[in-house]
């Protein structure tokens, strides 16, 4: 639909090969006011998505200024601890870029420190009570705001998903659709999307802010823990290739008589513990294992796309961690 650039060198390359295509501007370009969106806007660039850094006063100033000018901006997932996504320690101490999309989360990492002639003798790296890990920023989480970045302007809202899993991106979108259509009068059902927007709390997360929209000191603190996991994501439903059988699309394996929930475009969650399974041959298993042929015999309705997941209680899923 468009290309998403930062380096303008590409602008004459691309506006011969694909003259019609529009331009949007990357958010690593680092368009935080209006002055920057005018020089893009003049370059041919429709759409400036804009850093992560910008506040909800800048939007509004922009679209004053430029009210021709479309505004993306980012309303969930990882923030970056350098400035729009500028980080070099992944490519350093993994040899994974960030700037490739392939950002090992470093900044993320426990460290211990050790004075060279002291060793064996480890010295705490914090910041504030229980804090084991430097540089980690929270996740960014605005769902409860999409109404006042629309009013400051904002055309289209980007989520986070680079490196994310279809479980994660599945659910995280899905919570942001119905939100906008409750915003725009096309979903009425309070209590429904309440239930869409929990499962943000059940996706692997950190700790939640609003990042720089109202003013810097909400992204300031870090992250006082690691990821937030509360759910296992095992796998999808493939088709139905026999009435009320659907073929398993597995990451996790699956025993039979373990409780399951089953969550699909509109549908919050089902749980099932009366599920059959099969292996390919179609005889009765136990168990199915990730990337092995098997299938399953829900004991609830559902439809092929549905994904499947398993709650984890906290210490059992430290333990999985360890």
């Amino acid at each position: 639909d468009a290309f998403i650039i930062s380096d303008l060198g590409l602008l004459p390359i691309l506006r011969h090969r694909f003259p019609e295509t529009p331009l949007h501007l990357s958010t690593q370009a680092n368009c935080l006011n209006a002055s920057s969106a005018r020089v893009y806007r003049d370059l041919g660039f429709s759409r400036i998505i804009l850093g992560r850094e910008v506040s909800l006063d800048e939007i509004r100033s922009i679209r004053e200024e430029l009210p021709d000018l479309e505004l993306e901006a980012f309303v969930h997932g990882a923030m970056c601890l350098a400035y729009s996504g500028r980080c070099f320690l992944s490519s350093y101490m993994a040899e994974r870029s960030a700037n490739q999309g392939d950002c090992a989360h470093s900044c993320r990492w426990e460290y211990q420190l050790q004075e060279a002639k002291r060793p064996g003798e480890y010295y705490p790296v914090i910041e504030g009570e229980n804090f084991t890990t430097i540089l980690s920023s929270r996740d960014l989480k605005m769902i409860d705001h999409l109404e006042k970045l629309r009013d400051a302007g904002v055309d289209s809202v980007e989520i986070e998903g680079r490196m994310k899993s279809l479980y994660y991106t599945a659910l995280v979108t899905r919570a942001y659709r119905k939100q906008i259509d409750y915003l725009r009068g096309e979903f009425t059902d309070k209590a429904l999307l309440d239930a869409y927007i929990v499962e943000l709390d059940r996706v692997s997360h950190r700790e939640y802010t609003t990042g720089f929209y109202f003013g810097p000191q909400e992204v300031s603190p870090p992250a006082d823990a690691s990821y937030r996991r509360p759910y296992l994501f095992l796998g999808t439903l493939g088709e139905e290739v026999s009435p009320g059988r659907y073929r398993l699309e597995l990451k996790n394996m699956i025993r039979r008589g373990e409780t399951v929930e089953y969550v699909g475009p509109n549908q919050p969650g089902l749980w099932d513990d009366s599920f059959l399974l099969f292996d390919e041959e179609g005889a009765p298993a136990n168990r199915a294992d990730h990337n092995k042929p098997a299938y399953v015999e829900p004991g609830l309705p559902v439809e092929s796309g549905f994904i499947l997941r398993r709650r984890v209680a906290d210490a059992a899923f430290r333990r999985v961690q360890r």
